[in-house]
């Protein structure tokens, strides 16, 4: 997601550090260089233009600062604008104590609503509220039994009623809601182009017959500028209330997320990463703008933290640690706990300073599958004391995880190095660079 545009940032930016101050002839190249960085992303040329000249108005204007070099003045206009034209802050849904509360998807077919619609359900059951999915999708081939198949793994009911139609089954669907006690109802609807008048008709009548206090449109941000201006059309005939970008952890450009607001007047409310219900994120443009440019997303990495996080098994994981204690086995419990965050690659990227340092290293997850199989070819004697693990355990181990004694053997001496370096870091918390050189000595297959 936005790698590419974060890698031309990151050149345009190197190139102006390098000037003593802020000129007219640098500030125009900066400028022409990140228009066509925005416009490679598919971002929305009228949003470009507008994007360029109010950055290039400010940084030649009274509103740089003396105190800091140019290359931080021009990044943190950029950061500004570039929050401004995604929304400037996250909105937050209001709910209703008293009645059922009623969301309707919409947009076009193949976008991702129905998967949307499940990790909208979780999303909110999270957070307290009791939802009820209605599969309202009645012209795609077993998307129905899509809805009912991702109900099921959720643990959150499907209102479906295969002989009735569309708008039927949503207005039966708010009446079992209210009967069944419970608070959200997620409307999933059929995909539809903007210029079928008898489908927008049929979602027009949907939403007359459940009155939504939202209405989100899903666009598949792999489409770029093509579901910007699909949104725009989707507008002027419905009138949503929010969008959900699906697929950003795919080839996107970042084109839809970063002209969605400014075209339509509505912003972006989630993101969708990954195919899993709990692939979902609130969309916050400041977070977003501080991604694209390379600085980090250290709040959300702390959120997706504390949602998988065990809190009692992560103060005795520091006591061993502090002990000098901690096995393969505590190492593999880590490893599982970051594999629910995400890709290793995505986490590190939320790291101010750190993403650009392992640049190039193996993060990947196959690194991390080497590693676990491995581990779990060994005893709990062996993770327990790896000092135990010769020759004849290391054949074993190779031959259990599908790998060779070179890689065991790599395994264990860099183990042996992140132990000391885990137990150096719990003497100097905060040290910079500690974080960075932690992540060197994990094992690089």
């Amino acid at each position: 997601m936005f790698e590419e545009l974060s890698s031309r940032f990151e050149t345009i930016f190197k190139k102006l550090r390098g000037h003593g101050k802020l000129s007219e002839a640098n500030v125009s190249e900066a400028v022409r260089d990140v228009k066509r960085a925005l416009l490679e992303a598919d971002v929305n040329y009228k949003v470009v233009k507008k994007f360029a000249a109010r950055v290039q108005e400010k940084a030649l204007g009274s509103t740089v600062l003396d105190s800091i070099t140019p290359g931080q003045q021009f990044i943190k206009l950029v950061h500004d604008e570039l929050t401004g034209i995604m929304g400037g802050a996250s909105r937050q849904i209001k709910f209703h104590t008293n009645r059922v509360n009623v969301i309707v998807l919409a947009g076009l077919q193949g976008s991702g609503k129905t998967t949307a619609c499940a990790k909208l359900a979780l999303h909110f059951r999270k957070q307290g509220h009791r939802p009820i999915m209605a599969a309202c999708d009645m012209y795609r081939p077993a998307a129905v039994d899509q809805l009912e198949t991702l109900g099921k793994a959720l643990g959150v009911p499907v209102f479906s009623d295969r002989s009735a139609k569309p708008v039927a089954i949503a207005k039966a669907a708010l009446e079992a809601a209210k009967r069944e006690d419970n608070s959200l109802l997620i409307v999933d609807t059929a995909g539809r182009l903007h210029v079928d008048k008898d489908m927008m008709a049929e979602l027009k009548e949907i939403c007359a017959a459940v009155k939504p206090e939202e209405i989100f449109f899903v666009a598949d941000a792999m489409t770029g500028q093509d579901a910007v201006n699909v949104a725009a059309e989707f507008h002027k005939e419905v009138g949503f209330t929010g969008a959900i970008l699906s697929k950003m952890d795919g080839d996107a450009r970042g084109g839809a997320a970063l002209s969605i607001q400014d075209v339509t007047g509505v912003a972006v409310q989630y993101i969708g990463v990954g195919e899993k219900p709990d692939g979902l994120e609130v969309f916050h443009p400041e977070r977003m703008a501080s991604r694209i440019l390379g600085m980090g997303d250290i709040v959300t990495l702390v959120e997706r933290a504390q949602e998988t996080a065990d809190v009692e098994s992560n103060k005795k994981l520091e006591k061993k640690i502090r002990r000098n204690q901690f096995t393969l086995q505590d190492f593999l419990e880590q490893l599982r706990q970051i594999k629910k965050m995400g890709s290793l690659s995505e986490l590190l990227a939320m790291i101010p300073g750190l993403g650009g340092q392992l640049k190039g290293a193996d993060v990947d997850g196959t690194m991390m599958v080497k590693i676990e199989a491995m581990i779990c070819s060994m005893t709990m004697r062996e993770r327990e004391k790896p000092v135990i693990i010769d020759g004849s355990r290391r054949k074993r181990i190779a031959a259990g995880s599908g790998t060779t004694v070179q890689d065991v053997n790599k395994l264990l001496k860099q183990f042996d190095s992140m132990k000391t370096m885990m137990k150096r870091m719990t003497k100097m918390t905060g040290k910079r660079g500690a974080g960075a050189a932690m992540m060197r000595n994990m094992p690089q297959f």
